[in-house]
């Protein structure tokens, strides 16, 4: 078997390729599923990381004689793996699909041998000899600054063709390394990913619509079910069907038809052209790896990935259980998963948003059940009370005329003895009343102090301070009179004690 990641391979003849990456073409010179007999090629292989999805498998090619999805010798549809004994010579399906000139990660092209194509791009990088003279040096410059961007071709030799650098080359710098989870579903699950050009919103309300054109491209037959599991939105308003189809045998079995088979069977040109029509622009398979094309896949760097960034992203794998390495090359790569990141982003949002409201609504809910809880326990007291007075007075009833018993006489005893103690002036009764006297004293002053709590309008407020302000300055001017007045008496006496020495001393 031959695996390939992202690179130009051929498949020789009578043997099955696997392609991870791309949607490789494996030519097999064996005839393989023939709706309606003749050999075939077959078959596409899904790539990896496209919409997200997942690793792509591929079909391998097996005898005619062993399944048929076509007519039957007597002109009955014989369904997906029913055994047919002969086929219609002029019947157009086929699961071979078409040759597909395209990889996911560059052109598909017979080149040379690996060697070869190694040593004429060294030479296009470091000693073109195209013009014989110092302009070889621009030449071998220009060259590897397109072998550092990914494009263009490397002009080295007269004799020779041009090297057609591709991002897949060694030397592109524009290179990184993401991780991609691990799809998790079997070929026998049957799921098939169909990219549709419309929105999703568009979708959902054509779904019925979908899936009945859908039956219509499988043949319209009344065993084959058309099935799907999901709908998810893209980037760039596409959308994401993920179906299967189920296959009603007569006894009444039914079963799922396998996801290789029925990618297979999409990808021939006429069923490819009628996807078409309905908007779909790319088939792949969700289906797992097993763990040998796993293991086989990560010991071998994809094409134009340096083995050391390679081997380093597999030990920062955050969780090599769930998640696998996948080569971005170019900026279209990089900002598709960019995309496709944001949208995935905006769901989860979406998602977290929903929860978000149910949280308030079931908050809301356990509000209004906590209160009808505490409504209820209060019925559930005054009912409990009203029973058991219809008790007592329904015991009284029971038992006028008759005489005291002795157990009752003993209950009767121990609630006197119980009387007696809450009566008690230094037991129960004084405490009680202690505390009930300290209850109607906090409640008078309670009451008191909500009495005497008062409110004054803002402006009259304004106005109080305004006439206090101007007694407070009237205040002020009367204490400076009086000491001034206080000054003036003063230098009277002083001078009338004066004028009295003088009249002493005079008469003396």
């Amino acid at each position: 078997m031959a695996f390939n990641f992202g690179g130009s391979t051929t498949n020789p003849g009578g043997s099955s390729g696997f392609s991870f990456g791309s949607f490789t073409a494996k030519t097999t010179a064996s005839t393989g599923f023939v709706f309606g007999g003749g050999t075939t090629t077959t078959a596409a292989s899904s790539g990896f990381g496209s919409l997200a999805t997942g690793f792509g498998t591929t079909t391998t090619s097996a005898p005619s004689t062993g399944f048929g999805f076509g007519s039957t010798a007597t002109g009955a549809f014989g369904g997906f793996g029913a055994a047919t004994t002969s086929a219609a010579p002029g019947s157009t399906f086929s699961f071979a699909a078409p040759s597909n000139t395209g990889g996911l990660f560059g052109p598909q092209a017979q080149a040379p041998s690996q060697s070869n194509q190694l040593i004429h791009t060294a030479s296009a990088l470091s000693a073109p000899t195209l013009l014989g003279d110092e302009r070889d040096a621009i030449l071998a410059k220009w060259n590897q600054l397109q072998a550092f961007w990914g494009t263009g071709k490397g002009y080295f030799n007269n004799n020779i063709a041009p090297v057609d650098f591709t991002q897949e080359n060694p030397f592109c710098r524009f290179k990184a390394v993401g991780y991609s989870c691990i799809p998790g579903s079997k070929d026998e699950d049957g799921l098939v990913v169909l990219a549709l050009n419309k929105k999703e919103a568009d979708v959902r309300s054509q779904q019925q619509q979908l899936v009945e054109s859908l039956h219509k491209v499988l043949g319209g037959q009344q065993t084959l079910t058309v099935n799907v599991e999901g709908v998810k939105a893209l980037p760039d308003d596409q959308t994401e069907v993920i179906i299967y189809v189920v296959e009603r045998s007569p006894n009444g079995m039914s079963k799922r038809i396998p996801a290789t088979t029925l990618f297979a069977y999409m990808e021939q040109v006429n069923i490819k052209s009628q996807l078409q029509q309905l908007g779909v622009i790319m088939t792949v398979t969700r289906t797992e790896l097993s763990p040998a094309q796993l293991k086989q896949l990560l010991q071998n760097p994809p094409a134009g990935v340096d083995p050391i960034i390679w081997e380093q992203a597999k030990v920062d794998n955050p969780d090599p259980e769930k998640l696998i390495p996948v080569p971005m090359v170019g900026f279209k790569e990089l900002l598709r998963r960019l995309k496709i990141q944001e949208q995935m982003t905006k769901q989860h949002q979406t998602r977290l948003d929903i929860i978000s409201n149910d949280i308030s609504e079931l908050q809301k809910n356990q509000a209004t059940t906590v209160a009808k809880i505490a409504q209820y326990k209060r019925k559930l007291m005054d009912l409990s009370h009203r029973v058991l007075q219809v008790l007592i007075k329904q015991e009284i009833q029971r038992k006028s005329g008759y005489a005291i018993q002795v157990d009752e006489e003993h209950l009767r005893v121990q609630l006197d003895t119980i009387q007696s103690e809450l009566n008690a002036p230094t037991q129960f009764k004084g405490r009680l009343n202690e505390l009930m006297s300290q209850i109607r004293m906090q409640n008078h002053f309670g009451a008191v102090r909500s009495e005497e709590r008062y409110s004054i309008d803002a402006d009259l407020l304004r106005e109080i301070k305004q006439h206090l302000k101007q007694q407070q300055e009237g205040l002020s001017h009367l204490i400076s009179v009086i000491k001034e007045d206080m000054e003036d008496i003063k230098l009277v006496e002083h001078g009338l004690q004066d004028g009295l020495h003088m009249r002493g001393g005079m008469l003396s």
